[in-house]
């Protein structure tokens, strides 16, 4: 007999799982039962049993037999959060009879296998799904905030057979340099224009988000870090500093970058025209 309850063990299991999984656990009918009447489980579709607590997210998933995939997943994982009015779900093709309202379906199958019954979908299929579903700068950052966070390694992604055009190009793309989503689609938009960008370069002491040629360097202001006077002094000096040493630096905030992508388009390739990237020898 299993140390925990039958909801204890739902709840380690994010809070939903098929009947089937709880018998191989060693739960009888008649526990899973008892749970459910005593309002400790909620069963629905039948089968597939969910906490009192569980998420909405999972438990819309429960609902038609599937898991949660693509950007619900990626908020769920802590990975990144983009705005969708409904719940990515994955479903087997041979799904049906199931009420679509409020979910997404993605029914093309990733390059991991899961058994039907399984309630969670492996981190490659969920980057395999966003890959295919999203534009490919917010896939890139979705992928890359991933990496960051342990969701998966950089040398994994390469070795992966994707069997998706979108999937294998944001895989070549993908790298473990960017702090933030911000930087994604900053190095994103320049690749889209030709200009490369080396990230992380140190400098005078510091981390530069982004180097172009030798001495145009770019920063990315985040709303966490750069929210206060003493945030704003500190990069004034650091500015200052690297000014004195016969850099420029471009400064773009959050906004500019994921909503005015011509603005800096624009204001990157000027600098350039006016040779502001190279090293200059002095007169």
């Amino acid at each position: 007999m299993p140390d925990l309850t039958a909801a204890e063990w739902v709840r380690a299991q994010n809070g939903a799982a098929h009947s089937s999984a709880l018998r191989r656990a060693g739960f009888t009918d008649h526990a899973v039962s008892r749970a459910v009447e005593d309002g400790r489980l909620r069963r629905v579709r039948r089968s597939w049993l969910l906490t009192p607590e569980c998420d909405p997210r999972r438990v819309a998933a429960a609902k038609v037999g599937g898991r949660v995939t693509c950007a619900s997943a990626a908020s769920l994982h802590g990975w990144w959060e983009l705005k969708t009015d409904a719940v990515h779900v994955a479903l087997a093709h041979s799904a049906s009879r199931f009420d679509s309202s409020g979910i997404l379906v993605h029914r093309s199958q990733g390059p991991v296998p899961v058994h039907p019954r399984s309630t969670e979908e492996p981190a490659i299929n969920v980057l395999f799904q966003i890959a295919r579903c999203l534009p490919e700068p917010d896939a890139l950052m979705v992928w890359e905030s991933a990496v960051r966070r342990g969701g998966v390694d950089v040398d994994v992604l390469e070795r992966v057979t994707w069997r998706s055009t979108a999937a294998s190009r944001i895989a070549v793309l993908v790298g473990d340099r960017s702090d933030s989503g911000p930087e994604t689609t900053f190095v994103s938009l320049m690749r889209g224009i030709g200009v490369v960008v080396r990230q992380q370069v140190w400098v005078d002491g510091h981390p530069m988000d982004g180097m172009i040629g030798d001495r145009l360097g770019i920063q990315i202001d985040g709303f966490a870090h750069h929210s206060t006077p003493k945030d704003r002094r500190r990069d004034i000096r650091a500015d200052a500093r690297l000014v004195l040493r016969g850099y420029t630096i471009l400064r773009f905030d959050v906004h500019q970058v994921m909503n005015d992508a011509r603005y800096v388009e624009q204001t990157v390739l000027t600098a350039m025209a006016q040779g502001l990237h190279c090293r200059r020898a002095h007169a």
